[in-house]
């Protein structure tokens, strides 16, 4: 065991001495190094946590505008497949009128006639219940966004541009037009 102890005593003879500096506590000067130092750190830590936030707040800003921007598109989708799907029902709604407007008096009154009544009356109602409704025509001027002009004739008892008859009804969506009326416009008469 002496032998241990000696080797101890040797080894701490060879180390070298302690520094001053290192067992003094630190001076003002380097302190103020250390502080800066903290300093600076915690400003560069304070800008990228800055940094950080701006972009996530940039990131949720951006996903909820697709968000809202997928749902408008969504609904103007839907909206032009129902447009579609109406304008396509709207020649039936016409040929039954002209059928029903053909018929002869004597076949008023049947059964299957009726019956086909009923069909005319629920077609009727789904366009109502879509909102399509039936531009107006009688003693309307004519405008180019609700009326196509087949015809452009002179006709006592109207005023220029007014509308005569209609030819083919017309219908709006909301405030959209699905099909212009199809009608004939009074012209003032030709001056002999």
């Amino acid at each position: 065991m002496s032998h241990s102890k000696q080797r101890t005593d040797t080894e701490a003879i060879n180390e070298p001495p302690i520094s001053s500096a290192e067992t003094e506590p630190e001076t003002p000067a380097a302190e103020t190094l250390t502080v800066d130092k903290l300093a600076e750190e915690l400003a560069q830590a304070r800008a990228e946590a800055a940094e950080y936030l701006d972009n996530w707040r940039r990131a949720t800003a951006e996903l909820s505008n697709a968000r809202k921007r997928m749902l408008r598109e969504q609904a103007d989708l839907s909206a032009m497949a129902a447009e579609r799907v109406l304008e396509a029902l709207l020649p039936v709604a016409d040929d039954m009128e002209r059928a029903f407007a053909a018929l002869p008096l004597a076949q008023a009154d049947s059964e299957w006639v009726k019956g086909f009544r009923l069909i005319q009356n629920k077609l009727q109602a789904l366009l109502e219940s879509e909102d399509v409704k039936v531009i107006a025509i009688e003693g309307q001027m004519f405008d180019p966004e609700l009326h196509h002009a087949i015809t452009h004739e002179e006709a006592e008892g109207f005023a220029e541009g007014q509308i005569i008859a209609e030819v083919a009804r017309g219908y709006k969506l909301h405030d959209k037009v699905l099909r212009p009326s199809l009608v004939r416009v009074a012209r003032e008469p030709a001056q002999s």
